[in-house]
C-alpha cells in the first residue's frame, strides 16, 4: 500500500481496448480507489483493439501488449506504455516476440512484466513468455514456457515471488490448469491445485502477499460466475460463495492490492456488460460499483497502480 510522499499519487486501475457488437476501442477507463470513481483517460491505445493483456510496475507505469483489430483483422505484437501518475502514453520500442492474440499478462512490479501464451491468429497456439524488463523496457523471451500452448488464458501474480497463469484453450480442449513461474529462478511448474472446471476466458486478479483469484469464463456448454481463490502460502485452491454479478466469460480483473480487486466486462450469449464487480479481501465478499465502464464491452485488459507492494 502507499506510504510517505506515494500517497499523492493517482492510485487507480485501468481497463483498456476491447470491443462489443459493432466495434472495439482505443480507450482506457479508470477507476480511482479512493472512491471507485470511473474517469476515462484523453490518452488512448495506439490502435483499437481486443483480447490485449495488461500488467502494471505499480508506481511507474502499465503495460497493454498484443490483441487485434476489430473482427481479428489484424494480430498485434505492440505494447503501449501508461506511465503514471500523468497517465500519459508512449509506444515501446521493444514488442512481442510475434503478434498474438487472447494471451495473458502479470507482473513482478519494480522488475519485470510477463506475457503469455495466446493465438497467432491462424488458430496456432503459443505457450511462450516473453519478459518485459523495466528497468529498461527492453524485451527477452524465457527458456521456459507455459506447460501446454494455450490461448485465453489469463494471469495474476504475487509480486517477488509468481506469478500465475490458468485456464485456457488448448489443442485437447479448455484447461483447468494452473501454471506457475517462479521469479527468481524464472521456471515454470505446475500446481496440483486446479480451476474448480475446465475453463477459457477467465478473469484473474491478485492480492499480492495472500491470495490469488480466477473468475468468470467459459466451460463447454455454459458461461460462469464462480471465483477460484489461490492461497498464496500453500498454492491451495478454494471457492469463493461469493460469485459475479452474472455468469460471463472475457472479462478483465485488476486489484488494489490489500484492499480490493474489481472485475469489468464482459460478454454471455445475448449481452456485453459495462458493470464493475469488487471483490473485498478482507472478507471475500463481492459488491457492484455505480460507476460502470464507458461502454460494454468485452476481451478487454485490465493493470492498476496499487501503490507500494
Amino acid at each position: 500500500m502507499p506510504t510517505g510522499d506515494e500517497t499523492a499519487q493517482a492510485v487507480a486501475g485501468y481497463f483498456g481496448g476491447g470491443e462489443n457488437a459493432s466495434n472495439s476501442t482505443s480507450g482506457i477507463d479508470k477507476i480511482t480507489f479512493a472512491d471507485d470513481t470511473k474517469s476515462t483517460l484523453s490518452a488512448t491505445l495506439t490502435s483499437a483493439r481486443s483480447r490485449l493483456a495488461g500488467m502494471a510496475n505499480s508506481t511507474v507505469a502499465g503495460y497493454f501488449g498484443g490483441g487485434a483489430t476489430y473482427g481479428h483483422g489484424t494480430i498485434l505484437s505492440g505494447i503501449d506504455k501508461i506511465t503514471f501518475p500523468a497517465d500519459t502514453k508512449s509506444t515501446l520500442s521493444a514488442t512481442l516476440t510475434s503478434a498474438r492474440t487472447i494471451l495473458g499478462a502479470m507482473a513482478n512490479s519494480g522488475t519485470a512484466g510477463y506475457f503469455g501464451g495466446g493465438d497467432d491468429g491462424s488458430g496456432t497456439k503459443l505457450s511462450g513468455i516473453d519478459k518485459i524488463t523495466f528497468s529498461a523496457d527492453t524485451k527477452s523471451t524465457l527458456s521456459a514456457t507455459l506447460s501446454v500452448a494455450t490461448s485465453y488464458v489469463d494471469a495474476m501474480a504475487n509480486s517477488g515471488t509468481a506469478g500465475y497463469f490458468g485456464g485456457g484453450l488448448g489443442g485437447a480442449g479448455r484447461l483447468s490448469k494452473i501454471d506457475k513461474l517462479t521469479f527468481s529462478t524464472e521456471a515454470v511448474s505446475t500446481l496440483s491445485a486446479t480451476l474448480t472446471s475446465a475453463r477459457m476466458a477467465v478473469a484473474a486478479m491478485a492480492n499480492s502477499g495472500v491470495a490469488g483469484y480466477f473468475a468468470g469464463g467459459h466451460q463447454v456448454g455454459s458461461y460462469l460466475s464462480g471465483i477460484d481463490k489461490i492461497t498464496f502460502a500453500d498454492d491451495t485452491k478454494s471457492t469463493l460463495s461469493a460469485t459475479l454479478t452474472s455468469a460471463r466469460t472475457s472479462m478483465a480483473a485488476m486489484a488494489n492490492s490489500g484492499t480490493a480487486g474489481y472485475i469489468a466486462g464482459g460478454e454471455d450469449s445475448s449481452d456485453y456488460f459495462s458493470n464493475i464487480d469488487k471483490i473485498t479481501f478482507s472478507a471475500d465478499t463481492k459488491s457492484t460499483l455505480s460507476a460502470t465502464l464507458t461502454a460494454t464491452r468485452s476481451f478487454l485488459a485490465a493493470m492498476a497502480d496499487s501503490g507500494s507492494l
